[in-house]
C-alpha cells in the first residue's frame, strides 16, 4: 500500500476472527485528526425479547440462555432474578451458594477462552491460537486444562456445560450430590495454581501506552467480588437498586448498528466488565487475587484497556478461589428451588456476566405470562465506549505504519472481548485519511 501526497490512507482487514459475531468498522481521519469512528453491527438481530411475550415466566431462563453459547448461565441467573424479583422471592442461601458456584464455572471457562485463545496472540505476535501453540504449547495447554475445569463445574451443578439444564426459576431442579461437588476440589486446586501462573505471564506481555477515561459500571456485592448479585455502581458516584439503573439506563437505535447502544441517561457512554469490576471491587479481592493484582502490577484501579488481560487473568484467579471455598462449604439445598408463585408485577435482575453487567426486565400477568421483557448485555453497553478507544488509539497511533496501526486497532476492539452474537468470525477495518 502506497500513499502519495494528499492521497487517501486506508487500512482494511476483511477477516478478524477472535471476535464474537459480524461487523465493521470505520474510522475517517482528516489533517491529521481522527473525525470519525463507527463501529458497524450488521449481524441481523435475533428478536429475543419479542420471542419471550406470550410465553411462562418459567421458560425465560431456559429461552434466554441460548442467546450465548459461552455466557449461558449469565443469561439464565440475569433472568431467575428478575422473575423473582416481580414475584417477591428471595431464594434462601444454600441456593444462592449453589448459584455462585455455577457461575464461577463460567467465569473461569470464559475467561480462560478468551484470554488464552482470543487476547494473548495479540501481544505475542501470533495470528491465533494454533500459531500460539505451535510458539507455546505449555501455555495453551494450560488454558484449556483451565477451561475444562470451569465446563465441569457446569457440567456438574448445571447439567451440562453449553445450554445448563438444571436451572430454574427459584433454584434448581435437582442439587448436585455431595461427592459429585467435592470431586471438583482437586481440579479446582489445579485450576487455581494455573490461574496463578496466567497472572504472571500475561503481565510479562508488552502494553501500548494508552490509558483511558472511563466511566465504569459494574455491581458491588458488600464485602465480596461481585458475581451474581449486587447494586449497580458507578465510579462517579451512582448507587442503585437494579430497577432504578434499569431505568436510567437508555438504549438508541443507531444507522450503523443491529445492537441498541445504551448511556445513562444525562451522562456520557460508560464501560462495563472486568476492568470496571476491578476499579469498584479491587478492595474486596480475595487475599490470593489480591497479592496476584499486586504481582502484576496493578493498582487499585486498571485504566489502560491494553491491561484488560491482566484484569482478567486476576478474575480468573478469584473465580477459582472462590469456586473451591464454594465447593468445601457446599450442602444440598433441601429443597433444591423455593417456590415462586406469579403475581403481575415488573421485575429487573443484574448480575455480572464475563464480560459485563447484564440486565433482564421482566412484565408478567397473574398467571405468569410475561407481557414484556428488555434485555441488556454488556456489549451493547460498551459499543460506544469501545468506539471512543479507537479514536484515542488511532489518534495517537498515526505514526504507525499501515499494518502496526491495523494491528492495534484489532487489538483494541479485543480488549473488550466483545460478543456481537454467538457465532464469532469477522470484523471488517477501515482506517480512511483524507
Amino acid at each position: 500500500m502506497t500513499h502519495g501526497s494528499g492521497s487517501p490512507r486506508t487500512i482494511g482487514v476483511e477477516g478478524l476472527s477472535r471476535v464474537e459475531g459480524e461487523g465493521s468498522l470505520r474510522v475517517v481521519v482528516h489533517d491529521g485528526t481522527v473525525t470519525d469512528v463507527a463501529l458497524e453491527i450488521f449481524e441481523p438481530p435475533r428478536y429475543f425479547e419479542a420471542l419471550l411475550v406470550g410465553r411462562h415466566f418459567t421458560e425465560a431462563p431456559d429461552i434466554t440462555a441460548r442467546i450465548c453459547g459461552i455466557c449461558p448461565v449469565a443469561y439464565q441467573m440475569s433472568a431467575c432474578s428478575a422473575m423473582e424479583a416481580a414475584c417477591g422471592v428471595v431464594v434462601d442461601d444454600r441456593v444462592a451458594s449453589l448459584r455462585r458456584l455455577l457461575y464461577c464455572g463460567e467465569w473461569i471457562q470464559s475467561h480462560a477462552l478468551h484470554i488464552y485463545l482470543l487476547h494473548a496472540p495479540d501481544f505475542l505476535g501470533c495470528a491465533d491460537a494454533v500459531e500460539l501453540a505451535e510458539r507455546d504449547r505449555t501455555a495453551v495447554e494450560r488454558g484449556l486444562s483451565i477451561k475444562r475445569t470451569g465446563n465441569l463445574i457446569m457440567e456438574t451443578v448445571g447439567g451440562r456445560a453449553v445450554h445448563p439444564v438444571n436451572v430454574r426459576v427459584g433454584g434448581f431442579y435437582r442439587a448436585p450430590d455431595p461427592e459429585a461437588v467435592a470431586a471438583l476440589a482437586e481440579p479446582l486446586r489445579r485450576a487455581r495454581d494455573a490461574a496463578l501462573e496466567t497472572v504472571e505471564w500475561v503481565s510479562r506481555f508488552e502494553f501500548p501506552d494508552v490509558i483511558g477515561d472511563y466511566r465504569f459500571v459494574a455491581l458491588r456485592d458488600p464485602g465480596r467480588y461481585p458475581i451474581e448479585r449486587g447494586r449497580p455502581a458507578s465510579s462517579d458516584g451512582l448507587d442503585l437498586g437494579p430497577a432504578e439503573f434499569g431505568d436510567l439506563a437508555v438504549e438508541e437505535h443507531v444507522a450503523r448498528s443491529t445492537a441498541l447502544h445504551a448511556r445513562l441517561a444525562g451522562r456520557d457512554p460508560y464501560l462495563t466488565g472486568p476492568m470496571a469490576r476491578y476499579a469498584l471491587n479491587s478492595a474486596v479481592l480475595p487475599p490470593i487475587a489480591a497479592d496476584a493484582a499486586a504481582m502484576a502490577g496493578l493498582g487499585p484501579v486498571c485504566s489502560n484497556p491494553f491491561q484488560s488481560i491482566v484484569v482478567r487473568s486476576v478474575e480468573l484467579v478469584v473465580a477459582c478461589d472462590e469456586a473451591l471455598a464454594l465447593v468445601e462449604a457446599y450442602l444440598p439445598p433441601d429443597p433444591p428451588a423455593s417456590e415462586v408463585r406469579p403475581r403481575p408485577g415488573v421485575g429487573t435482575g443484574v448480575t455480572e456476566a464475563p464480560r459485563g453487567l447484564l440486565l433482564h426486565r421482566y412484565e408478567i400477568d397473574a398467571e405468569g405470562t410475561i407481557l414484556a421483557a428488555r434485555i441488556m448485555p454488556p456489549t451493547s453497553q460498551n459499543q460506544l465506549t469501545i468506539e471512543a478507544d479507537l479514536r484515542r488509539v488511532v489518534q495517537e497511533g498515526l505514526h504507525l505504519e499501515d499494518d502496526d496501526l491495523q494491528w492495534r486497532c484489532e487489538q483494541a476492539v479485543r480488549n473488550h472481548d466483545p460478543c456481537i452474537s454467538c457465532a464469532a468470525h469477522f470484523l471488517d477495518v477501515s482506517v480512511v485519511e483524507t
